[in-house]
């Protein structure tokens, strides 16, 4: 069995970026499947390294998955890493996956060892699309919640990304976790992002203020890059810490592990370097006692499904991310969807990653093109978010530039009923 050929399809869920698709086929009919992941202006530029690194497989035995790892990475990595070049492994790696267990007729799960339990935990991330003020996170809090999740991840500041932030901004930030903790009730899980925009000081006091509201997590408060200052976070605060998905290959966590900067780490499969990649990642933290919960700002398909049979063999798996809005497409394109039950999803034994992506629906989701648009200096950065002023009434100043910035994106890009789903874009990746 030898592989003859690589394609990619490029395919919009109505939503602020698109996903991006690998299809490896080889010269007895298997197909593998593979999901690279994207950010809205990046996804060509992955297409790119998708068709050089074909260059490496054609002709190629497709169980040779750690050498082709490791040439890619000899080749490109360490002569320049960078995202567009771990997602374009990333996806031909988990359609290799797929391949081999498809040709031995086994669940990828058990070619890396064997589940180590019986269904995965995953938190609701993007339910919260559109919310500008904390009622707003409330009440879509409220219905997510009355969907069967038992954990919520959202991003509760407003304004421009700002490594320290105005008091007004601050104030809505807390009361927006206030008011999404009163509306899900006690039992349900809150995860923080930040978005790695803090500096040490503004992220250790946001996180002291938002303790009494019992957080599940407080993913990336800082710049990934700074190890000693998440290291210094997580040793002033009461909740646990998360960081990971803009780290690619194991040798990127080997200051997050030896700072102890991090009690949970959420590597991505569709940008680190694939299921082998993220498995020997989780390995290395184990012996760290630290938990694994994969990032995953990708499709309910392919990397979702990539994610879990990963996830399932890890002893130091905690939960992983289901991305709501990207649920109809994964029910559209996909011949065995994944669909999580109060807040679980159970693995099947089918072979290789246990699905196949419908190419004839791929139409119904056509490529779109998101071009950046340069901010007016007056509101550089600001993306969205209204909060009262100091006579309890919502600055219209304020909510002039919000809805300005809106418009001159939501216009170039897609339609009106989409409404603020690009806020999300810069919110969730």
């Amino acid at each position: 069995m030898k592989i003859k050929d690589v394609k990619h399809f490029l395919l919009n869920p109505g939503w602020g970026k698109n996903l991006l698709f690998v299809k490896v086929i080889t010269d007895n009919g298997l197909e593998g499947w593979g999901e690279c992941y994207t950010q809205s202006d990046r996804d060509k530029t992955i297409i790119v390294h998708l068709e050089h690194m074909s260059n490496y497989l054609i002709g190629r035995d497709p169980f040779e998955i750690k050498y082709f790892n490791q040439i890619v990475f000899d080749d490109y990595a360490s002569r320049r890493g960078s995202m567009e070049i771990f997602s374009a492994l990333s996806g031909i790696e988990q359609a290799l996956w797929d391949i081999c267990g498809k040709h031995t007729g086994q669940p990828v799960y058990n070619l890396l060892g064997g589940a180590s339990r019986g269904k995965l935990r995953v938190y609701a991330n993007g339910w919260y699309a559109g919310s500008l003020i904390p009622e707003d996170y409330a009440e879509m809090a409220k219905k997510t919640v009355d969907k069967g999740y038992t954990a919520l991840k959202f991003d509760p500041i407003p304004g421009p990304f700002r490594s320290m932030i105005s008091k007004n901004n601050f104030e809505q930030s807390v009361e927006t976790v206030k008011q999404v903790r009163e509306a899900v009730g006690p039992k349900i899980d809150l995860l923080i992002e930040i978005h790695r925009r803090f500096s040490p000081m503004t992220a250790i006091k946001f996180a002291d203020e938002i303790e009494e509201f019992d957080i599940f997590w407080y993913e990336e408060p800082c710049p990934t890059e700074f190890t000693e200052n998440l290291s210094e976070v997580r040793d002033s605060i009461n909740i646990p810490t998360v960081t990971g998905e803009a780290l690619y290959t194991k040798n990127a966590y080997i200051d997050v592990f030896g700072r102890k900067s991090a009690d949970i780490i959420n590597p991505d499969v569709a940008n680190t370097g694939g299921i082998l990649e993220l498995k020997e990642i989780a390995s290395m933290a184990e012996a760290y006692q630290v938990a694994v919960s994969p990032h995953n700002y990708n499709s309910t398909t392919i990397a979702l499904a990539s994610t879990l049979h990963a996830g399932i063999t890890m002893p130091n798996f905690l939960i992983t991310e289901y991305f709501v809005p990207f649920e109809e497409i994964g029910l559209t394109i996909s011949d065995n969807p994944l669909i999580p039950v109060e807040g679980y999803i159970t693995l099947d034994d089918k072979p290789g990653l246990g699905m196949n992506l419908i190419e004839e629906n791929f139409d119904k989701f056509p490529y779109k093109e998101f071009p950046r648009v340069l901010p007016e200096r007056d509101n550089e950065g600001f993306y969205g978010g209204a909060w009262p002023d100091n006579t309890g009434q919502i600055s219209s100043r304020l909510t002039l530039q919000a809805l300005l910035s809106l418009k001159k994106i939501l216009f170039s890009t897609y339609s009106y009923s989409k409404k603020f789903s690009f806020v999300f874009e810069l919110h969730l990746h």
